[in-house]
């Protein structure tokens, strides 16, 4: 027998407390071991539609729904006795006649229906209808499930995410598209297959195999356990590329999961292939190790020719390998150094912080070596023009340094990615046949060129997931410079599957809709829908940081009192120093707080308090972003070091893309706090 669980199941189990779900999880695995057991108390529904709907006893008030056909049993929902039956009897399961997925379709209540037509013949000229024009086959072609086909025909703004709530996923997705004016990816139609082999039906109900599948499945959201490839994604996943390709989108709308599943199947379709997946942080990679192996559990062999590694691991690695053998210095030591030779030049006109900017993003990142080097590079990341005596002056300070690093015998990361990059060039084979990297948009020079010369430009070898929007850590630099050159071969997700469309659309006043790397290439970012409605989120200012903790409490008590755990919760500020003041005043008026480092050790009975750059790779139900201050957000410390008008604009935006991933942690709620008269990014986000 087929032993599936759909979704709806997980997201009603996290709602029950810790005893009870443990006595559930009990009964699931019982029947999965053996569904015809005796003892498994079955009780066949009689008020329902769907007579497949039977309950299953947990105890004297928890029910399993479960739904029996021919050879399939299905964990449908779990709750009280009362609340369970209510459930199913609103429920059936179907096969959609047009596309032939499986679907859980909530039944029309025609008492609400018939009072929805009065209203909205009364309304229908002050508010338009959101399909006007489209047929009933339009509607169907998409997933939306026939009874709710009339409703849909007459739905307006006002009531459009109410009636796409009760529609299965690939339905609301497609029509939200359609009501704002976009063309949704052609669906899929598979009427002569197994409806729950369909690719939409597998976004929902899920087969598993054994034990450990279920237990995978019980003790984590359904987010976080199934890693669901729409099919428009499985198309970027199976494409071939004759080159290097990108594909971006804003927060979560799967970029990821791409690159899971690129990296996946490459390895899978080619048995003596080598695949690495790649990112530039500890945090991201344990994160993208943890997916994988949810990806691969049914197929543990593949990752046998699949490699996880941060950019330093590979470089690292890489050099031992080409018998590279250097000292690394590290970044402190050479900053340090750096500020004894500007305080023996005092006419160098040049403050520290800007020498250091200068040292790392132009002259360590592209490896410059020689004073005419340094004279003729473009500086794409340094906006501010420099006259050749001005560089002349600058040069002479970075001499020194490059010479007390080559008479000590160390190098830099940078030095060191440059060199293993041109051994990798030179050499006869390359380790790897294909390189996935994820968070591309915050790669660097260095690294990128690395990558390049481990790739040589072959088809398949190279592929990046990444939005510009979220570059919060490199400055913008040619990718073409370095011989890669994703120039048509870029596509952009539309589909936002992680956060609320009250958040996404808040978030996204903080960006502009087009986006454009140095290189031209131009990510649009109008289009985007997210796959399901929330409440809006909410910004407050107070007049003193004690006022503003005392809400930020209120809050979490708040949503203590709708269910939601404290691991679920999340408060981000700007730095991690002010994370840490935070972390020990919410711990002395008795609330279980954690603060991550870079380990991001997450509990699941505290909240979890961090800095935004950390809060990358991140999601939680909800989110508080406090301290958005005048002097915080943007850091003034890092306006400061602005040499021209120019950087200084490249700081604020980088600084509105550092909120943007933060308030895009967030599922379902977001709060946003400030200390008045608060940062001028608060004006950003709220107007319209």
């Amino acid at each position: 027998m087929n032993f599936r669980i759909a979704d709806t199941f997980t997201s009603s189990l996290a709602r029950l407390t810790g005893e009870e779900q443990k006595a559930v999880k009990t009964t699931a695995f019982d029947l999965q071991l053996n569904p015809a057991n005796p003892g498994m108390s079955f009780h066949k529904l009689e008020r329902v539609r769907d007579k497949g709907f039977w309950s299953v006893r947990v105890s004297d008030d928890l029910r399993l729904i479960v739904h029996r056909s021919e050879g399939n049993l299905l964990l449908c929902y779990v709750d009280h006795h009362d609340k369970a039956y209510h459930w199913a009897e609103r429920r059936k399961l179907v096969t959609h006649p047009t596309t032939g997925a499986a679907q859980l379709v909530e039944l029309r209540e025609e008492t609400r229906v018939i009072h929805k037509t009065v209203v909205i013949e009364h309304v229908e000229h002050a508010s338009p209808l959101c399909f006007q024009g489209l047929a009933e086959d339009t509607l169907l072609q998409y997933g939306a499930p026939e009874e709710w086909v009339p409703d849909l025909l007459q739905a307006t703004e006002s009531n459009l995410f109410e009636l796409l709530e009760k529609l299965p996923d690939e339905a609301a997705e497609a029509l939200l598209l359609l009501a704002t004016g976009e063309t949704p990816a052609a669906p899929v139609i598979r009427r002569d297959t197994n409806p729950f082999d369909h690719p939409d039906a597998q976004r929902r109900f899920r087969l598993l195999s054994n034990r450990e599948e279920l237990e995978m499945a019980l003790d984590a959201p359904w987010h976080q356990w199934t890693v669901f490839l729409h099919p428009s994604q499985r198309e970027l996943v199976e494409r071939e590329f004759n080159g290097p390709a990108r594909v971006s989108g804003s927060a979560g709308t799967g970029k990821t999961v791409v690159a899971l599943h690129r990296a996946f199947e490459f390895a899978r379709r080619h048995p003596e292939s080598h695949v690495l997946l790649t990112t530039f942080s500890e945090p991201l990679l344990r994160a993208l190790q943890s997916r994988m192996k949810r990806l691969a559990v049914q197929e543990p062999a593949v990752m046998e020719r699949l490699e996880l590694l941060t950019l330093d691991q590979l470089v690292q690695r890489t050099a031992r390998r080409t018998g590279l053998q250097h000292e690394l210095v590290i970044s402190e030591k050479v900053r340090e150094r750096l500020r004894e030779l500007v305080s023996q030049h005092e006419d160098l006109g040049f403050s520290q912080e800007f020498v250091w900017e200068e040292w790392s993003h132009v002259v360590d990142a592209w490896g410059l070596a020689t004073w005419e080097e340094y004279r003729d590079i473009a500086r794409l990341g340094r906006k501010s023009r420099l006259p050749e005596g001005r560089r002349l002056a600058l040069w002479s300070v970075y001499k020194l340094l490059l010479e007390d690093l080559k008479n000590e015998q160390r190098v830099t990361l940078a030095q060191l990615y440059h060199e293993v990059a041109l051994a990798a060039a030179q050499a006869d084979h390359q380790p790897f046949d294909c390189i996935i990297v994820d968070e591309a948009q915050d790669l660097n020079v260095y690294q990128l060129r690395l990558l390049a010369a481990l790739s040589r430009n072959q088809p398949n070898s190279l592929f990046f997931a990444g939005d510009l929007g979220q570059r919060i850590f490199q400055p913008p630099f040619s990718w073409k410079a370095l011989g890669v050159d994703v120039c048509g071969r870029s596509s952009v997700l539309r589909v936002n599957y992680r956060t609320s469309h009250q958040i996404r659309q808040q978030a996204d006043r903080l960006l502009p809709t087009e986006l454009q790397d140095v290189d031209g290439n131009l990510e649009e970012r109008h289009g985007t829908v997210s796959a399901f409605n929330g409440p809006e989120p909410v910004i407050h200012t107070f007049a003193s940081a004690e006022e503003e903790l005392e809400h930020a409490i209120h809050w979490v008590r708040e949503l203590q009192e709708k269910g939601i755990a404290l691991g679920e919760i999340a408060l981000f500020v700007r730095t991690q120093e002010l994370a840490a003041v935070v972390t020990r005043q919410l711990a002395d008026r008795d609330l279980k707080i954690c603060l991550l480092d870079e380990k991001l050790d997450l509990r699941a009975d505290s909240v979890s308090v961090t800095n935004m750059h950390l809060a990358k790779g991140l999601e939680f139900r909800a989110v508080a972003v406090l301290s958005c201050n005048e002097d915080l957000l943007p850091l003034q410390s890092r306006v400061e070091t602005a040499a021209s008008e120019a950087e200084l604009d490249e700081i604020l935006r980088t600084e509105g893309n550092l909120l943007y991933v933060a308030c895009t942690r967030a599922r379902e709620f977001l709060m946003i706090s400030a200390q008045e008269p608060g940062s001028e990014l608060l004006v950003d986000i709220q107007s319209n």
